[in-house]
């Protein structure tokens, strides 16, 4: 008898033995990836910024772009990419998230609406050209207003429109059942609930979404190309719609495949490093609010 006791023992520490082993070994599997991960993101951002970012100047940030001459700058396609993106958050956003609220709150469980989100998450992976081929029957087409800031921004709007609202679903259906419930017993109505208990829970996924489709935008290329062109109007501060709206990342495209500028390979290097570093920015300064929230509730 004592003899199987000792056996069942040995059995069972073994299996401990190796199942501590293989969750050591997968931890460090999982660690090791992660890490290499990490070191290629931070290697491609160093490429990125160490070739353009010593040599920025404001002069550059802020001058106007040159066709043939040296020296040329990134002003108006810089004031276009911020414009444009203002305006295409401006539609997406609010309407990303009264989509994303509604599924998540109001839409009843049925065939009609799981063939909704099926369309939503279809639209989300969509290539961004098909945006701009709409985007080219909708204003240069059926409304005839050319390649506008106008036709770039709203394209824009419609490419991030799916995202946003499934980022926002799927943020308000992650909040607990419990805090819902809780507000229905203290009195609240269903729109109080979603505006005084579910939103502010779910900010943190909103804002991540936010985040995604600012960066999308800003970095787009292919949208701008076809509803927007790849020139501007020449002033710095031009807030009328109807212009040219080249971006900042459009105008690197061009400048690395059309343009005849001697220093080419120098305006992309720093176009590309200011491109780059704006996208980082936008991403801290979005979650500053999160951060300052998450200290002040501890």
């Amino acid at each position: 008898m004592k003899s199987a006791t000792t056996g069942t023992r040995g059995m069972f520490t073994s299996d401990r033995g190796m199942n501590n082993f293989n969750n050591r070994m997968f931890t460090f599997f999982v660690w090791g990836i992660s890490a290499c991960i990490i070191l290629f993101i931070c290697a491609l951002l160093y490429l990125i910024l160490q070739k353009g970012l010593p040599s920025l100047t404001w002069d550059f940030i802020m001058g106007l772009p040159s066709e043939m001459e040296e020296g040329g700058g990134i002003g108006p396609a810089l004031f276009n990419s911020f414009y444009m993106l203002l305006i295409s958050l401006l539609i997406a956003v609010p309407l990303g998230m009264m989509a994303g609220i509604y599924l998540a709150e109001f839409a009843p469980e049925n065939k009609v609406i799981s063939f909704v989100r099926i369309c939503v998450e279809g639209l989300a992976s969509v290539p961004s050209i098909i945006f701009g081929l709409f985007g080219i029957a909708l204003f240069v087409e059926m409304f005839q207003v050319g390649l506008t800031i106008i036709g770039g921004a709203v394209s824009l709007a419609f490419l991030n429109l799916p995202v946003m609202t499934r980022v926002t679903e799927e943020a308000i259906r992650a909040v607990p059942q419990d805090m819902k419930q809780a507000s229905f017993a203290l009195g609240a109505t269903h729109l109080q609930t979603i505006r005084r208990a579910l939103i502010p829970t779910a900010v943190s996924g909103i804002v991540t979404g936010i985040c995604l489709v600012a960066g999308r935008a800003f970095g787009e290329s292919a949208v701008i190309i076809l509803t927007a062109g790849v020139t501007t109007s020449g002033e710095m501060w031009d807030f009328n719609l109807l212009s040219p709206g080249e971006t900042l990342a459009v105008h690197l495209w061009y400048v690395q495949s059309e343009a005849i500028v001697p220093d080419a390979v120098s305006i992309s290097d720093k176009s590309a490093a200011v491109l780059v570093f704006i996208i980082l920015m936008f991403n801290i300064l979005f979650r500053i609010p999160l951060w300052i929230k998450e200290r002040k509730s501890r």
